[in-house]
């Protein structure tokens, strides 16, 4: 017993600094979300509840229209793939990574969001660290720092009022950061070119109101088409 909390307490020493910088951008996105779900005429516990059962940044800002407009299943279900589709990318690429894991692949599944998997996928544990134990706490904390900026805003939302005009750009700014780590990271970057080089063309095909869905399935064929010569660069690399 004194073996596995001595194991776990290693992998929450490891994965702390790794979420620091996740700490200051979900605090602060959590926070105007919560104000916002407040602004909005929802009670302070809505932004808590949806941060910890839902936890997509994204589609929770979306949901407060979904909640506020008439009953629409279908579109709701819709929106909900358009806005989170990246994940289907996100979760095969990490099928390896979850070998192994046992029951906590549950809930790093539950879990995967942009910048868990950006540390998850990229990062190594120190010696000695389980590896599953590691990515579960990089989850957990993750998603503890988004809960508590959200039930935070929430309940300051009352009596904080502020413009949240241009405030979409700390997502950007964050996700910036994150490719660029990854790319100072990864020896092996063709399919990153893809990533940019495909979506651009989609981008001057379909305009930004439209590119999404072609953008995501050029991706997806192109990796699939491109496997075994971008596999072939990275054991050459």
């Amino acid at each position: 017993m004194a073996k596995k909390q001595s194991s776990r307490w290693l992998a929450l020493r490891a994965a702390f600094p790794y979420t620091l910088p996740i700490f200051a951008g979900f605090w602060f996105l959590g926070l105007t979300y919560g104000v916002y779900m407040n602004a909005s005429g929802f009670p302070f516990w809505y932004p808590a509840l949806m941060s910890l059962t839902i936890f997509a940044g994204s589609m929770e800002f979306v949901a407060v229209n979904l909640l506020l407009g008439p009953f629409r299943p279908a579109q709701a279900f819709v929106m909900t793939l358009l806005v989170n589709a990246r994940h289907l990318f996100y979760g095969i690429s990490m099928l390896e990574r979850y070998k192994g894991t046992g029951l906590k692949k549950i809930y790093l599944i539950f879990g995967l969001c942009d910048e868990t998997f950006s540390i998850n996928y990229s990062a190594q544990p120190p010696e000695g660290v389980d590896r599953g134990q590691f990515m579960f706490f990089v989850t957990l904390l993750n998603h503890i720092y988004w809960f508590l900026g959200a039930a935070l805003g929430g309940i300051c939302g009352s009596f904080i009022h502020f413009s949240t005009e241009g405030i979409g750009f700390v997502m950007t700014a964050m996700f910036l950061v994150i490719f660029l780590e990854q790319w100072k990271a990864q020896k092996r970057r063709a399919n990153m070119l893809l990533g940019l080089a495909l979506p651009a063309l989609c981008l001057a095909l379909w305009g930004p109101d439209s590119f999404m869905l072609p953008a995501m399935a050029a991706v997806l064929l192109a990796l699939l088409l491109l496997k075994k010569p971008l596999e072939k660069g990275g054991e050459g690399a």
